[in-house]
């Protein structure tokens, strides 16, 4: 004791590494209790034990252990710095506890795991986990597969990374061991739930079988998408962050809705790529040029074959494209020429991107050979074609397609349109500027007036396929020639055609297509660039509300992979102004006259050419006046300015007047719809008055204006050529000037420079001065956005100025541009930087670049120079690269095209003579300059070997690679070095110069990046090795490094790196990273990355416009609430600056440059229940109006903007009804494949609907409820139910509809309503159409009448709310109505009624006038039906069922609920005549009738307890005589007058009425409370105890569903029933008395409880649990304990039987089995453990103990062995005296098991070492009887072996195994072969078979446990077994238990679903029957009766039903009874055979 007391003065944390093993578990449960009381994730405490958490999981005792697992995931959850210890951690979990026996253990490790991944460490857990793959344990593989399977359920595939889990599957599928191949099948199968098909080609190669039972998987998966169930911290607080951001009105951005969305995996990132170069048949080169066609088609034939494989490594492919190219072009056998399609087709569509390089080639022999006419060659070119240009850009094979569209030939021009159009229809708006538009519309407008009608179809079809994509305003400019008909036909093809990417707007769709990159590319079965660039470029689509946004959409990914991006770039803005623009036609100046003369002042239009100057400018002041105060709508923009340039116009000699005009022009130009007619009008004007002294500022300001309502390009261009055109110097340098201020004002994105460009040439060359220094001025702004390539375009000027320029960006260096603070969109800026993935700053500007004519010259790469460059000669060599150098000089600017070339200079690369290495760098430098951005391909196949040359030992030479690295790199960004493992095999080599080089370039490039592909992280194991490198300068670079690396990968990451270094080297790291995380730099802020890219500058405006008004900058954020008086339609739009929107001229408004694909319901996570909350909590109105409001209208709006794809919500809130009809057609189309958005957004798509009801449009009204009809089915499919919320917003507006005048729709309706009763409860709908009875509309409430006599014919008197007799009342009334039809269908329901419930309905509908009542009694004399005619065959609410249901009943038999019901009506209506027979409900009758009437038919009926009001079974219960006589009362004690109190207190408990309930519970607690009147209760418990869990199902079943009812009232309910039973249970002498049967349903009442989730909402629920953890403890050790044991065992054997029941349930069961496991050493003496054993032996024959391993869960099988082995342990050898109750011992494999662990303790007893004790060791005990053991198996073995005695030796095995069921013949199996261990198996299972066959059909006497669930009928011997077996009477419970089985399995009775099948009690009638509660009942019957009628004195209101607990099956029936059973018994057996 003394050591004792030493460690328990430690502190907790040290006795927590204290090496007893007491101790330790002491410091855990302690540390467990700190840890769930600190509320602070921050608190200090956490840290103390940081170092600790490791040991709590890997402690060496597994008890401690388990404590310490346990500490240990609190710890994870609650700890703010937990995320430092996931590494060690995980790692300790899967090396020491997955391979635990212990499945609490594994359990506890797979939560922490998990609970790892939830704080944002699943990358560390995944790779410890991925390790853990590796082991040699297959226990702690089959961990590690199961935690990742469980992970990747839970957190989705978006957290958890599936290449690496499907990179190991194939391995895992090999493994020797099942369970391993087990879990992989499972993890697979999940899997492909996330990612689909994309997993079918990584499994392609594993075991055929293997594969075709994972497909026979994947079919049965369902086919919605999937979702995550559990979240990371971040995401659970995003969750709550969304609805703050939408409520705020956050930009479009806001909300991160694709956060929610499952990320598309592109099954093309899964493969492997394949080599194929080496693979090509050596001699193809020569056999593709042979001469005989079969050879050549030889060589085709191996390509085809190499290139099915649909991934390609990248490579040299230039050789064998060229050769392709070759037979396409110029072979005459078109068999050919079709299969080098095809091969071209493989290629293309295996390399993706990686062919872009070589389209160029291709494209223009295709389009050629488009002349041939045969279908197969024509179909192999298009499918070529079609691939090749998915791997490029059409802005990079325009000109290719624009040369072959002259072509003579039609077909050619045909098969060209053609592809236009497909190509088209890959592009976006974006995608397609109007630069590429302009010349193939050109090309296309020939071809529509083509002779040929082919072309003009294709065409045709073309031009209607931009019109799609780019929308009317951008094409239309085009069009203008083109008649009506040939306009109308181009439309008409629009109409036809669907876009690869669909059309959708808002900032999320963008958002999402820049992100969704790989998805994509499934659809388009190869991506080229062309994907990256449609991600690259950034819409305009929330630019929508901003004033002149249009032109701020540059674009900043400086990665289109291709020439002309910038070309594309810049004219995309025109088309975003385009949009917007205002188009007005040039008037007259009559026409001016008149239209100014309507808003000026008479005098001022007079005075406008008045001689006097004076009155020239008062005219002019009441001319400015007049503009001022006129609205935006009514002010005549052209009429004003034309007047103004009316004489004397701008030729005004006055200066003042000129002042005062030149302002006006600004003023109309911002407060009017300002077009570029009417700029025309005035900017020669401006332009001549630029240069003025006195006026040029007033110029300048209204240039400014005009640019910003006409966008600055256009403007600019303008103004620079009318400036060029003049002679005027001043105005030249003035324009100049004023142009570089207005870039700086509005940005440069748009602006054309190669305009800008010859005009600032031209003022380069001007003799003037002051023009020269202007235009270098606009120079040097220019280079803030375009970067040092502008030079470019000067380096033909004269030194002496290039000098004067380089000074000016000299000066410009290191500047960044100003954001943009005209003309732009708040949103824009923000939407690019989202949708970037983080590319560099330094890659902007080469965008200018391309606007440059570059030069083919691959035609210059001769074979002849290719081969001078590897001459062997290094003079020869030199000239090459001589030529090379100057080809590249004299082109300046190059495609990407360069043939030859790369390969021939990466030769030169390691060339022995430095010079020409030196040379060839230099070339590289050109070449990349040359290039510009498009270089970019050539970065792995020339980019890397420059890196190579960085290992020179020359310093000169690394010196040029450095230099020429650094020029790559400014035209391609870090992105493309940084990908793969190019970069990081470079760092692998060990050469000292490269690493110190590399790592500072590295060092220098990093820090400016804003994020970096995840190769970067391959790098790092390199990055150690470098910090202990033998060189200094080598180390000394990787630590400056190290710091960049950490800023992109984080800390968690590079440590854990550190795990695979040796010790001593990690301890060096890891200090290492420790100080280079203080040093550790933040990543480069998104706003200001934008700004300084060169082309970006107009990005990141975030700053509203200077003068704007608050309105317009609020208008501006697409998600703040929208003005509701703007168009319906689509975004506000504002003009000029400073005036709010305008109402939009066009009905299209932005909707053409809308992308259509992706999804038109976006699922936000919890959004539904959100929206919800609001709603409760009356942040947002209540949906409830006679009329809509615009207010609601706003709202919903509102709440769609984040679900709802902006182009579709444009299109729902539009004012004109067709577009309504539109929407309603897309819904209706993504109804199927968009389940999951549907029912997300159900509660918007019905709100939305409402407002269709209160259109006047019939279509629209039509197509809604064709809508319904289909959405209603949908949901009844998916089985998904309404909400209140949904129910009530909606279906009383639907109510109104079903009185429309129109026939059709009031049918439709009807059969909408009809429908809904499919997902909404009927009884909920009842109040709803009882409602619509009291419209002033006559058909509405005839109707409604109508519709509730339907409903009650199908569900019954149950639907009728609040009660039957309160709405028979209300229908009644409308017997008097004037309207005839109204009245005939009150009358007609009420006769509906009258069927159902018979004549009780009089009573129910109370007083009528004699009039109405005659009528009445009329109709139901002429109805045909009478009252308990047949029973309606009616359908049971499925809502209701599934929710209310006992919980154990299987949940989803419909056919069995409806015969139920018509049953249950049935036995109603008899209660019309209340003198006949007062039936019980059909559930609680003994109907011997029924079983006997009913000939074969099975059913599995489930009675809905909500269904029926439960009070009616406390009517007094009649039992009809023929059935069961009166039980002759033997409690005669019991009736004394206290005993029959208590009895109707009792009966009271189960009340319906809470109140009764209550006070019945009020007044048993005063009993049971007072010691001398306790003793009252005795001989009552089991009936308490039977009415108390009625009363828990009651509550759980019916109270809890119904949602009027104050959830306050059934807490103190419960409150009541726990208190009761906890006073109850803690008198010991009352708890005893409780039977088994009604402990086991107690005890199922309270665990059903403790598991429902809704009280876990209440905010007393927690409370409640607590409470019922108390009462379970009590009812554990207060009750008779062989009770309990006894009606634990048949739960638990019950709860693992229920297919339908919950594992939680039985985990609780088992841990209440646990509890008493540990009472057993003070309770086993007063234990019957004859009963017990019987019990654990009719378990285990139910459960056999293979079928237990079956389970999903090893915990029964371990409750089951921990209960046999405390037993055995507390009664040793004497437990198997106790088996006397088991009728045939030698099959029990109870005996076996007890007998084998009594030689276990005894073997135990020998060795007394403490490590086997403290383990729980329970294995035989090897040394002794191994050897003997041995030798006998391999007996066994030998004989299976031989053929002779192959059986016998299996047999024997069989007995071997039975007899020792845990001996280990694993190592006689593992080393034979894999057939003859199947063999071995497959004969074991037969002679089990065979065996089991025959042991069983003898003693089968109940029902065998596979037939346990199915209802089929009762095997033959089940009747012999019937009478005793030695002939003695059988007494009548042995009937009652046999009936009740028969009951059972016909589903008659469901309710007791619990009771499990006796096996064996039938046939031993000594055996005392588990009686349950449902056998009570019957016993009580008669008791209650009697109480019934001493307080009929009490004169109980009918309504007041009293609580009967019971009915009869006491033993006391007299023989006549028992014969009349037998005799049914047998009738029922023989009409059932």
């Amino acid at each position: 004791m003394g050591d004792d007391s030493e460690w328990m003065k430690l502190s907790v944390d040290q006795k927590c590494e204290h090496k007893l093993w007491k101790a330790r578990l002491s410091g855990y449960e302690e540390a467990l209790k700190i840890f769930q009381k600190i509320k602070d994730e921050k608190s200090p405490e956490w840290s103390k034990y940081l170092g600790l958490i490791k040991k709590f999981v890997t402690d060496s005792n597994a008890v401690v252990q388990l404590k310490g697992l346990e500490a240990a995931l609190v710890y994870v959850e609650n700890a703010h710095v937990a995320g430092k210890t996931t590494g060690e951690v995980v790692s300790g979990v899967v090396s020491k506890v997955f391979n635990q026996p212990k499945a609490k253990a594994k359990e506890l490790g797979t939560e922490i795991c998990l609970m790892y991944i939830e704080i944002e460490k699943g990358e560390a857990v995944q790779e410890e986990l991925l390790k853990g793959l590796d082991s040699k344990n297959p226990k702690i593989t089959v961990a590690c597969i199961e935690t990742l399977r469980k992970a990747l359920s839970e957190f989705g595939s978006k957290i958890i990374l599936l290449k690496p889990i499907i990179k190991v599957l194939p391995k895992l599928f090999e493994s020797r061991e099942k369970a391993i191949r087990d879990e992989a099948k499972l993890i697979a199968v999940e899997i492909y739930r996330w990612i689909r098909d994309a997993l079918k080609a990584p499994l392609q190669n594993i075991n055929s079988v293997q594969l075709k039972e994972l497909e026979e998987e994947w079919l049965k998966l369902p086919t919605g998408a999937p979702k995550p169930t559990r979240f990371l911290r971040s995401q659970q607080e995003l969750e709550a962050k969304l609805e703050q951001q939408q409520s705020a009105g956050g930009d479009a951005e806001g909300g991160g809705d694709d956060g929610d969305e499952v990320p598309q995996i592109d099954a093309y990132e899964l493969l492997e790529a394949v080599e194929i170069l080496s693979k090509l048949p050596k001699d193809f080169y020569d056999k593709i040029e042979a001469k005989k066609w079969q050879e050549r088609k030889e060589a085709l034939e191996a390509v085809e074959v190499l290139v099915k494989n649909p991934k390609l490594e990248a490579g040299e492919y230039s050789d064998l494209v060229k050769a392709l190219k070759k037979v396409v072009g110029k072979d005459t056998n078109v068999m050919l020429v079709a299969l080098a399609a095809k091969c071209l087709t493989g290629l293309a569509v295996g390399l993706r991107k990686k062919f872009g390089q070589y389209a160029g080639h291709v494209v223009p022999t295709i389009l050629e050979k488009f002349k041939e006419k045969k279908p197969q060659v024509v179909q192999a070119l298009q499918e070529a074609i079609d691939a090749i240009f998915l791997t490029t850009t059409l802005q990079n094979i325009s000109e290719d397609i624009l040369a072959v569209m002259d072509n003579k030939n039609p077909t050619i021009k045909q098969q060209t349109s053609l592809f236009i159009a497909r190509s088209f229809r890959h592009c976006t708006a974006s995608t397609l500027p109007k630069s590429l538009l302009k010349p193939f519309c050109a090309a296309l407008l020939k071809h529509i007036n083509d002779s040929a009608p082919e072309v003009r179809d294709a065409a045709f079809e073309a031009l209607g396929t931009a019109l799609k994509v780019v929308g009317e305003k951008a094409v239309n400019p085009f069009l203008a020639d083109v008649d009506k008909l040939k306009l109308d036909r181009i439309k008409e093809c629009s109409e036809k055609v669907e876009l690869v990417y669909g059309k959708k707007t808002g900032a999320t769709a963008d958002k999402r297509e820049a992100k969704a990159l790989p998805g994509k590319t499934v659809a388009s079965g190869a991506a080229g660039d062309k994907d990256v660039k449609d991600a690259a470029v950034p819409k305009s689509g929330p630019v929508k509300k901003a004033p002149t946004a249009k032109a701020s959409g540059p674009p900043k990914k400086g990665k289109p992979a291709a020439s002309g991006a910038a070309g594309g770039a810049g004219s995309k803005n025109k088309k975003g102004s385009d949009v917007k623009e205002i188009v007005e036609p040039e008037l007259s100046v009559e026409i001016c006259e008149e239209k100014a003369s309507v808003v000026l002042p008479p005098t001022c239009l007079q005075l406008l050419d008045s001689g006097n100057w004076k009155e020239r400018l008062a005219c002019m002041e009441e001319f400015q006046k007049a503009v001022e105060l006129m609205d935006r709508t009514e002010m005549p923009c052209q009429a004003l300015v034309r007047m103004l340039a009316k004489k004397p116009g701008w030729k005004e000699t006055n200066f003042q007047v000129m002042q005062m005009k030149l302002h006006i022009v600004a003023l109309i130009a911002q407060k009017g719809n300002f077009s570029k007619t009417s700029a025309q009008v005035v900017l020669d004007g401006l332009v001549d008055k630029i240069g003025d002294v006195k006026c040029g500022n007033n110029a300048k300001e209204a240039l400014t204006a005009i640019a910003e309502a006409c966008l600055l390009p256009w403007t600019a261009e303008q103004v620079m050529s009318m400036a060029f055109s003049q002679k005027n110097p001043k105005n030249q340098s003035e324009t100049l000037n004023w142009l570089a201020n207005a870039i700086k004002e509005f940005g440069f994105s748009g602006l054309n420079v190669k305009a800008f460009i010859s005009n600032v040439k031209t003022a380069l060359a001007a003799t003037n001065p002051a023009v020269r220094t202007s235009a270098i001025t606009l120079l040097g702004v220019m280079y803030l956005y375009v970067g040092p390539s502008l030079r470019m375009f000067f380096e033909d000027e004269k030194t002496a100025l290039l000098s004067q320029i380089d000074a000016e960006f000299e000066k410009m260096q290191g500047q960044t541009p100003p954001a943009p603070t005209r003309g732009t969109s708040k949103n824009l800026g923000a939407g690019a930087d989202e949708g970037e993935d983080g590319d560099e700053p330094d890659e902007g500007g080469s965008d200018v670049v391309d606007l440059l004519p570059r030069v083919e010259i691959s035609d210059k790469i001769t074979l002849e120079l290719v081969s001078k460059i590897g001459d062997k000669n290094w003079k020869i060599r030199k000239e090459g690269l001589d030529e090379v150098t100057s080809i590249i000089n004299e082109a300046k600017f190059i495609h990407p095209n360069i043939g030859e070339l790369p390969a021939a200079l990466k030769g030169r690369l390691n060339d022995s003579n430095k010079i020409l290495v030196q040379q060839t760098l230099n070339i590289l430098q050109q070449l990349a300059v040359a290039m510009g951005p498009n270089i970019k391909q050539h970065v792995k196949n020339l980019g890397i070997p420059i890196i190579t040359v960085l290992g020179d030992s020359k310093n000169n030479v690394r010196a040029a690679a450095l230099a020429t690295v650094n020029a790559w790199a400014e035209q391609t960004g870090m992105k493309e070095w940084l990908e793969g493992e190019d970069l990081s095999e470079e760092l692998k080599k060990e050469n000292p110069f490269l690493r110190q080089e590399l790592l500072g370039w590295l060092a220098e490039k990093l820090p400016a990046l804003r994020s970096t592909p995840t190769d970067l992280i391959l790098c790092v194991p390199h990055l150690y090795s470098c910090l202990e490198d033998r060189n200094g300068d080598v180390r000394k670079k990787a630590q400056d490094a190290l710091p960049f690396f950490m800023m992109h990968l984080g800390y968690e990451k590079m440590a854990k790196a550190t795990g695979k270094l040796k010790p001593t080297s990690k301890d060096q790291v890891l200090a290492m990273l420790e100080k280079a995380k203080a040093n550790m730099p933040a990543k480069p802020a998104a706003p200001a990355k934008a700004s300084s890219k060169p082309v970006g500058g107009a990005g990141p405006a975030k700053c509203p416009p200077v003068s704007a008004p608050v309105e317009d900058s609020m208008s501006s954020s697409v998600e703040s609430k929208p003005d509701p008086k703007k168009v319906r339609g689509g975004g506000v739009s504002s003009k000029a600056k400073g005036v709010q929107g305008k109402k939009m001229p066009s009905k299209s408004t932005l909707k053409e440059d809308d992308d259509k694909s992706g999804p038109i319901f976006i699922v936000v996570l919890n959004g539904k229940e959100q929206r919800m909350k609001d709603e409760k909590a009356l942040k947002v109105l209540k949906w409830n109006f006679t009329t809509p409001r615009d207010e609601y209208i706003e709202q919903l709006k509102m709440q769609m903007s984040s679900c709802v794809a902006r182009w579709l919500q444009d299109e729902m809130f539009h004012s004109d009804f067709q577009h309504h009809n539109k929407a309603l057609a897309v819904m209706v189309d993504h109804l199927e494949s968009e389940k999951e958005g549907v029912i997300s957004c159900l509660d918007l798509i019905l709100k939305w609907l409402t407002l269709r009801f209160f259109d006047t449009n019939t279509s629209v009204l039509m197509k809604a409820l064709e809508y319904l009809k289909l959405l209603f089915t949908l949901l009844s499919d998916e089985e998904y139910h309404l909400t209140e919320n949904e129910a009530s917003s909606f279906i009383p507006y639907l109510i109104l509809k079903v009185g429309e005048p129109k026939d059709v729709i009031r049918k439709d309706v009807r059969a909408i309503l009809n429908r809904m009763c499919l997902v909404y409860p009927a009884s909920k709908m009842f109040p709803f159409i009882m409602e619509g009875t009291k419209s002033k509309n006559s058909k509405q409430r005839a109707e409604c009448l109508e519709e509730l006599g339907c409903l009650v014919e199908s569900y019954g008197m149950n639907v009728c709310q609040p009660t039957p007799g309160k709405a028979l009342k209300e229908m009644a009334l409308h017997i008097g109505d004037r309207d005839n039809t109204v009245r005939n269908a009150a009358l007609n329901t009420i006769v509906t009624v009258y069927n159902v419930h018979g004549d009780q309905v009089f009573k129910l509908i109370g007083n009528l006038s004699e009039k109405d009542m005659s009528m009445l009694e009329e109709r139901i004399k002429r109805s045909a039906k009478r009252p308990a005619a047949a029973p309606i065959k009616q359908v049971e609410e499925r809502p209701q069922r599934t929710q209310n249901l006992n919980s154990n009943a299987n949940m989803l038999r419909k056919g069995a609920a409806e015969d139920m019901s018509s049953r249950l009506n049935q036995a109603r209506s008899l209660s019309g005549h209340p003198e006949s027979a007062h039936t019980v409900p059909r559930e609680f009758q003994l109907d011997l009738d029924e079983i006997e009437n009913d000939n074969g038919t099975v059913r599995c009926e489930m009675p809905a307890l909500v269904q029926h009001k439960l009070d009616d079974i406390f009517e007094p219960v009649l039992i009809p005589e023929p059935k069961i006589r009166a039980v002759s009362p033997h409690f005669d004690d019991m009736h004394s007058n206290t005993a029959s109190t208590i009895n109707f207190i009792i009966s009271q408990v189960a009340s319906g009425d809470i109140n009764t309930s209550v006070q019945a519970l009020t007044q048993i607690d005063e009993v049971l409370r007072q010691e001398d009147k306790s003793e009252a209760m005795s001989g009552h418990i089991d009936q308490f105890l039977i009415a108390t869990f009625m009363q828990l199902r009651l509550i759980y079943n019916t109270h809890m569903a119904d949602e009027k009812l104050d959830k306050d009232e059934i807490i103190k309910l419960y409150s009541c029933i726990i208190g009761n039973m906890i006073s109850l249970f803690q008198m010991e002498n009352l708890a005893r008395e409780a039977s088994t049967g009604v402990l086991k349903d107690l005890m199922h009442g309270l665990i059903t409880l403790m598991l429902d989730s809704r009280i876990e909402d209440l905010e007393e629920g927690q409370q409640v649990f607590r409470s019922v953890n108390l009462l379970v403890v009590k009812v554990l050790e207060k009750s008779d304990q062989t009770n309990i044991l006894s009606a634990l065992l048949v739960l638990l054997q019950d709860s693992l039987l229920a297919t339908a029941g919950s594992p939680k349930f039985s985990e609780l069961v088992m841990k209440c089995l646990w509890r008493m496991v540990r009472l057993l050493p003070d309770t086993i003496n007063s234990i019957n453990l004859d009963r017990i054993l019987l019990d654990i032996h009719i378990f285990m024959k139910v459960f056999p103990k293979e079928k237990l391993k079956q389970c999903k869960s090893e915990f029964p099988i371990r409750t089951l062995k921990t209960l046999l082995h405390t037993l055995c342990k507390l009664k040793g050898p004497k437990i198997l005296d106790h088996l006397t109750m088991i009728d045939n011992k030698n099959e029990s494999e109870l005996e076996a098991h007890l007998c084998r662990m009594m030689k276990h303790s005894l073997d135990q007893m020998g060795s007394k070492s403490e490590k086997e004790t403290e383990k729980g060791a329970s294995r035989i005990d090897e040394k002794s009887s191994k050897a003997k053991v041995n030798d006998f198996l391999a007996e066994i073995f030998k004989k299976i072996g031989s053929k002779e005695n192959t059986k016998e030796g299996l047999a024997e095995l069989y007995e071997y195994k039975k007899k020792y069921s845990d001996a280990d013949i694993e190592p006689f199996l593992k080393n034979s072969s894999q057939f003859f261990q199947s063999y071995v198996e497959r004969g074991l299972r037969v002679i089990e078979m065979e065996r089991e066959g025959k042991g069983r059909i003898p003693s089968s006497t109940g029902i065998s446990p596979q037939m346990e669930v199915s209802c089929v009928p009762t095997p033959t011997s089940t009747v012999s077994s019937v009478g005793n077996t030695n002939g003695e009477e059988v007494g009548p419970s042995v009937y009652l238990e046999r009936l009740k089985i028969l009951r059972q399995r016909c589903g008659l009775e469901n309710t007791k679903q619990d009771d499990r099948p006796s096996l064996t009690l039938l046939s031993k009638p000594s055996v005392p029957a588990v009686v349950s509660s449902t056998d009570m009942l019957h016993s009580k019957l008669s008791q209650i009766r009697e109480s019934r009628e001493q307080h009929q004195h009490l004169d109980l209101d009918s309504n007041q039903m009293h609580s009967a607990t019971s009915s009869s099956s006491s033993s006391s029936s007299t023989a006549a009874n028992i014969d009349d059973l037998k005799k049914r018994l047998e009738r029922i057996k023989s009409s059932r055979k």
